[in-house]
């Protein structure tokens, strides 16, 4: 898959960005890594697992690091379409090789990952209520209707990413992309995706507080 671009927002992820690398490579050829001004071996060691690396100096949060791949992959003339995938092992190769099927099919200008379509992922009933709390607020403020509103999986084709700018640096930038995807009347279905809850996924951002956090930022943005 030349024609598309994998990108990776990271933050201290050294203990497991070389493996989340070498299985988005085992699919996609091009994969970046927008390292968000990590104090650790990240940048280092995502560069060895064959992934290019763009260094944030400081940390300006997820949604700057998105923005810098969006301005990343459209410099590749070639690139038709971007995956977004997190850093810490949660997302599963298979789903973003499903979207990007579906982005190919023609059935869609953007692919949204949704972990509330099938029973495979298993939040917390405390968090779940969280996030349906949060995906309802962005659903009233936007011309969308998903069932998953902050899952860092999506597929975006060149058009659609071309007319996104991303300008809430934190938890809000996810409703911040919807509602922006929404008002360019883009086609967009939501596919059911693994979300992988692992010991360590949840202490790098899957706990509950950071969910609680996504609606504080949400209300005040």
């Amino acid at each position: 898959m030349n024609d598309t671009w994998v990108i990776i927002p990271l933050y201290n992820e050294e203990e497991v960005i070389g493996d989340v690398i070498a299985g988005v490579l085992a699919e996609f050829a091009q994969v970046v890594c927008i390292d968000d001004g990590s104090s650790d071996q990240s940048a280092a060691r995502a560069a060895a697992a064959g992934a290019r690396v763009v260094r944030h100096p400081f940390n300006l949060g997820q949604g700057a690091a998105l923005q810098t791949g969006f301005q990343f992959a459209l410099a590749d003339p070639e690139m038709k379409y971007v995956v977004t995938f997190d850093a810490d092992g949660q997302h599963q190769i298979t789903d973003a090789v499903g979207m990007v099927e579906r982005l190919r099919a023609g059935e869609a200008e953007v692919v949204f990952g949704s972990r509330f379509m099938d029973e495979r992922s298993t939040p917390s009933f405390a968090k779940k209520v969280v996030l349906r709390a949060a995906v309802g607020y962005t659903n009233m403020t936007t011309s969308t209707r998903l069932t998953d509103a902050h899952n860092g999986l999506r597929a975006i084709s060149r058009p659609v990413l071309a007319q996104l700018s991303i300008t809430q640096n934190r938890m809000a930038h996810a409703s911040e992309l919807v509602a922006q995807i929404g008002a360019s009347k883009a086609t967009y279905v939501e596919h059911p995706v693994h979300i992988l809850y692992t010991e360590y996924s949840k202490a790098k951002g899957q706990s509950l507080w950071n969910s609680i956090n996504i609606l504080a930022d949400l209300m005040l943005r």
